[in-house]
C-alpha cells in the first residue's frame, strides 16, 4: 500500500502461518479454546456494485477536507475499482484474490493496476500514490479483505487514523484515552499498536470489539514468519486490546502464552519424541509412565521418560534393530552402557569444519538408575497384576554395583565444597563491588538525565556525552563514549545493576533457592508479634517449591532494605506492585499474575524475571570484580552457591544445625549437614569426635526436627538480647558471660540514641 517495504519477507507472504513447520502446534489445546475468526465468503459491502462501492467511498467519512487528498482518493479509488472489475468474480473480494496482487512485493503491486490502465488509456491523472490511496479506501471501507502476511509487508501510516474516522471513532478513541493515561515514553508504542489493531480490522472485518483472541494469536503468527523486526512492539497490540476489556475474563495476560512456551506435553506425546520402533515397548513404557505419573511432577516425569524413551530403548533399537523384548542380550547392554558413558556433540570450528567432541556424561549413573528402576517396578507390579506386567518381568541389564552412588557422593561432596571454600572468603568483594556498581550506574544515570543532548556529561571526567537521539522514545537515556563513540544504554546498565545487587543480596541473607527467589512476591512480606512484648517482627514467606513445604525466615535489617528497596521501584503511580504472569519452566505452565518482586519493564508490558536472567545478572556482576579461580579463569557464582555459602557460614557461626536445616527448607538434617563445606582434616575429626561424644552423653531427642515450643523460644531469643542502652550480640542459647555489666561487654552493640546516656555512666565510673 505504500511504495517502501519496511520489513523483509522470510517466505513467501502468501503462506499459511498455521501450518508453518516452526509452530510445531506450540500450545495447541490453547489455540484451540480461542480460534481466530474464519474468513467469510460473502459480506454486504463486498457485493455492492461499483456505482454503490464509489458513491460511498467517496462521500463522508471517507473524504477528507483536503482537497488534494481527497481528489486522489477519488481519483485512485475510481481506478481500483476499474481494474478489479475488468477480473471474474460475484464479489470484490473474489475479484482481488483473482488478480494477484498479493503476489506482488513492496512497490511492484501496483504494476499491473498501472499497465491495464494504460492500455485502456485510463492511466491519466493517476499514479501509483492515487492507486495506494485508493486501495486504503476499499480497506477501510471493508470492500476487500487483504490476507495478514501481504498487509505486514505493505504498511501504510494513514491505515490507523482512516481506520479511527471510517470504521471505529468508538473503538479508536478508547485506545487513544488508554495512551494518555500511560506514560509519555510508550506514545509511539501505542500509535504501532493501533496500526496493528487497525490492521485486524482490514483483514478481518468488523470493530475493535469483534477482534478475537485468536485473530491477535494468528497476527502474531503471520509476524513471526514474514518480519525479522518488532520485538517486544509485536505483542503489546494484544496487552492493549486486553486492557480495553475486548477479550473475555480467561484470557491469557499475555499473547507470549501462545508462542513462546510449548507447555506440558502428554505422556504419550513424550514417549513419542524419539520414534520408537517397537510398538509393545512404547505402549509399556506409556504405561508406565502413566502409573508413575500421579506421584511426580511434570518435570520429573520428563527426565524419566527422556531417560527410558531417549536415552535406553532408542539406543538399544539403533545397537539391535528389530529388538522386541527387555531381556537385552549380553554384548547389547554392554554396548549401550558404554554408550551411555560419554556425550557426543558436533562443534563447528573458525574455518567451518565440523568435527565431533566425545566428553564423559556426568550423570551417568543417575540415567542407569532410573533404567534398573524400571525394570524393580515391572518385576514387583507383576507380582500384583501378572497379566498387565508378567510378560515384562524379565532380569535387569544394570546390577546393583553399577548404580553405587557412595564414591560418586564423595566426589561431589568435595566439589562443591571446593567450590564453597573458593567463594565463601571473596563473597565480600562481590557483595561491596555489586553495591558500588549500583550507586555509579544510578547517579550516571541521574546526572545524563539532568545533561541536554550533545552535553558532556557531569561527574564522568569528560567520558561520556548525552547522545542526541531524535528517534528515541524517551523511555531509555543513551550516551556517547567520547574516545570511541560507541553508545550506551545508561537506563539498561543502571537496571542491569540494580538487579543484580538485589539478586546477590537476598540469595546470600536468605539462603533461598532460585526457583523460590523468582516466586517471591510483595505478599511474601509479612510479620509476626512477638505474645510478650507485642514488638513486630517481619518475616519473609517462602513459598511451597522443591519440598512442597512453606516456611518462614526472619527478615534482618539489611534484608530489609533490600526489599525495600525493591518494592520502592516496583511501586506504579498508584502505589501498587504490578501483577505480573510467570513462566515456570520446570512444569511448563503459566502462573496467573502475582506481585513478583523479581520483574521487570520490557516495552509497556512487565515481564517476570527467568532462571537465565538471574544467570546473567551474576555473570556480569562478577565480571566486574575481576575475580579468578585457583587456575586463573573467571570466578563464577551460580545461584546455589548462595545457598551452600548460606549454611556453611550460618553453622561455622554457631547456628544449630536443626534450626539451619529448618530455615533451609531440608527434610532430611544430613542435607543440610552436607551443604555445610569441610575444611582442613584435623577440624573434621575433631568436630567429629565432638559430635560422638555429646551424642553418648545428651539425648537422642535432640537430633530433629525442632517443635513450635523450640522455634518460639529462637524467637525469643532476639528478644532478650535486648538491653537499656543496646542489644547484646551473644549467640542463642549462650548466657551472660559479665553478669549483665553490659558496658563493659565487648558483645554490646550500643544504640546510638543513648550515646548522652553512655558517657555519663563512663563519667560517674570515672569519678568513682
Amino acid at each position: 500500500m505504500t511504495s517502501a517495504v519496511k520489513h523483509m519477507a522470510r517466505r513467501k507472504p502468501g503462506g499459511s502461518p498455521a501450518t508453518a513447520p516452526e509452530q510445531h502446534r506450540r500450545n495447541s489445546k490453547l489455540r484451540e479454546k480461542f480460534p481466530p475468526r474464519p474468513a467469510q465468503p460473502w459480506w454486504p459491502e463486498t457485493a455492492q456494485s461499483q456505482e454503490e462501492t464509489l458513491q460511498r467511498l467517496t462521500s463522508p467519512p471517507f473524504t477528507p477536507e483536503g482537497g488534494s487528498a481527497r481528489a486522489a482518493r477519488r481519483r485512485g479509488t475510481a481506478k481500483i475499482l476499474d481494474w478489479l472489475a475488468s477480473f471474474p468474480g460475484d464479489t470484490w473480494q473474489q475479484r482481488w484474490e483473482a488478480s494477484g496482487a498479493e503476489a506482488g512485493l513492496g512497490a511492484s503491486w501496483v504494476e499491473p493496476p498501472l499497465a491495464w490502465l494504460r492500455e485502456h488509456g485510463k492511466n491519466a491523472s493517476c499514479d501509483a500514490g492515487d492507486l495506494s490511496s485508493g486501495l486504503l479506501m476499499l480497506a477501510c471501507g471493508d470492500v476487500i479483505r487483504p490476507g495478514l502476511a501481504w498487509m505486514l509487508t505493505h504498511p501504510n501510516h494513514h491505515l490507523a487514523p482512516v481506520m479511527a474516522v471510517t470504521r471505529d471513532p468508538t473503538g479508536f478513541a478508547r485506545l487513544r484515552e488508554l495512551a494518555e493515561a500511560g506514560p509519555e515514553s510508550a506514545r509511539k508504542d501505542a500509535r504501532l499498536a493501533a496500526t496493528r489493531i487497525a490492521t485486524l480490522l482490514a483483514c478481518k472485518g468488523g470493530v475493535i470489539s469483534d477482534i478475537a483472541v485468536g485473530d491477535c494469536v494468528e497476527l502474531a503468527d503471520t509476524q513471526r514468519q514474514v518480519q525479522a523486526r518488532g520485538g517486544q512492539k509485536k505483542v503489546d497490540f494484544y496487552l492493549r486490546l486486553r486492557a480495553l476489556g475486548t477479550f473475555p475474563g480467561d484470557a491469557p495476560a499475555t499473547i507470549r502464552v501462545f508462542g513462546m512456551a510449548q507447555g506440558q506435553l502428554t505422556v504419550e506425546e513424550l514417549v513419542d519424541r524419539y520414534r520408537l520402533q517397537c510398538k509393545p515397548v512404547r505402549d509399556l513404557l506409556v504405561d508406565y509412565l502413566r502409573e508413575r505419573q500421579p506421584a511426580l511432577d511434570y518435570a520429573s516425569m520428563q527426565a524419566i521418560a527422556s531417560t527410558l524413551a531417549g536415552l535406553f530403548w532408542a539406543r538399544v533399537e539403533a545397537l539391535s534393530p528389530g529388538i522386541s523384548t527387555l531381556r537385552l542380550p549380553p554384548d547389547v547392554a554392554r554396548a549401550w552402557k558404554e554408550d551411555l558413558q560419554t556425550v557426543k556433540r558436533t562443534v563447528t570450528g573458525p574455518d567451518g569444519d565440523k568435527t565431533v567432541v566425545v566428553s564423559p556424561r556426568l550423570n551417568a549413573k543417575g540415567e542407569l538408575l532410573r533404567v534398573r528402576a524400571f525394570y524393580l517396578d515391572i518385576a514387583q507390579w507383576a507380582t500384583e497384576e501378572p497379566g498387565r506386567w508378567a510378560q515384562w518381568a524379565v532380569p535387569s541389564p544394570v546390577s546393583d554395583t553399577e548404580v553405587s552412588w557412595a564414591k560418586e557422593r564423595r566426589r561431589r561432596k568435595a566439589r562443591m565444597d571446593q567450590r564453597t571454600r573458593e567463594r565463601l572468603p571473596v563473597l565480600p568483594v562481590l557483595t561491596r563491588t555489586a553495591a558500588e556498581r549500583k550507586t555509579a550506574t544510578a547517579g550516571q544515570l541521574q546526572a545524563a538525565v539532568a545533561t541536554p543532548p550533545g552535553e558532556i556529561i557531569e561527574g564522568t571526567g569528560g567520558t561520556l556525552r548525552r547522545a542526541v537521539a531524535p528517534k528515541a522514545n524517551g523511555r531509555h537515556v543513551w550516551a556517547e563514549d567520547t574516545a570511541t563513540g560507541r553508545r550506551r544504554n545508561l537506563s539498561y546498565e543502571e537496571e542491569e545493576a540494580f538487579w543484580a545487587f538485589a539478586a546477590i543480596e537476598v540469595l546470600r541473607l536468605t539462603g533461598i533457592r532460585c526457583e523460590e527467589l523468582l516466586e517471591l512476591t510483595h505478599h511474601s512480606i509479612t510479620e509476626y508479634r512477638l505474645p510478650t512484648t507485642g514488638e513486630l517482627v517481619p518475616l519473609l514467606q517462602i513459598a511451597p517449591s522443591k519440598t512442597d513445604t512453606e516456611r518462614l525466615l526472619l527478615v534482618s535489617p539489611e534484608l530489609a532494605d533490600v526489599l525495600s528497596a525493591i518494592i520502592s521501584r516496583l511501586r506504579g503511580p498508584g502505589g501498587t506492585v504490578p501483577l505480573t504472569v510467570s513462566y515456570d519452566v520446570r512444569e511448563r505452565v503459566w502462573n496467573p499474575p502475582m506481585p513478583l518482586l523479581f520483574q521487570r519493564s520490557i516495552g509497556s508490558e512487565t515481564r517476570a524475571h527467568t532462571p537465565n536472567a538471574i544467570r546473567n545478572l551474576l555473570i556480569n556482576a562478577l565480571a566486574a570484580t575481576g575475580l579468578t579461580d585457583a587456575a586463573g579463569d573467571p570466578l563464577h557464582y551460580t545461584p546455589h552457591d548462595f545457598r551452600r555459602i548460606f549454611v556453611t557460614d550460618a553453622i561455622m557461626n554457631g547456628l544449630p544445625p536443626h534450626i539451619a536445616q529448618v530455615i533451609c527448607g531440608h527434610k532430611n538434617i544430613d542435607t543440610t549437614i552436607g551443604y555445610k563445606a569441610v575444611y582442613p582434616a584435623e577440624t573434621i575429626e575433631a568436630h567429629r569426635a565432638f559430635i560422638a561424644r555429646r551424642r553418648a552423653t545428651r539425648p537422642s531427642e535432640e537430633y530433629r526436627t525442632p517443635t513450635d515450643q523450640e522455634w518460639d523460644a529462637f524467637l525469643t531469643h532476639f528478644e532478650k538480647r535486648k538491653v537499656s542502652i543496646g542489644t547484646c550480640g551473644r549467640a542463642f542459647s549462650t548466657p551472660c558471660i559479665h553478669e549483665h555489666a553490659c558496658v563493659r561487654c565487648s558483645l554490646l552493640r550500643p544504640d546510638p540514641a543513648q550515646r548522652a546516656r553512655i558517657e555519663e555512666i563512663g563519667r560517674v565510673r570515672d569519678a568513682v
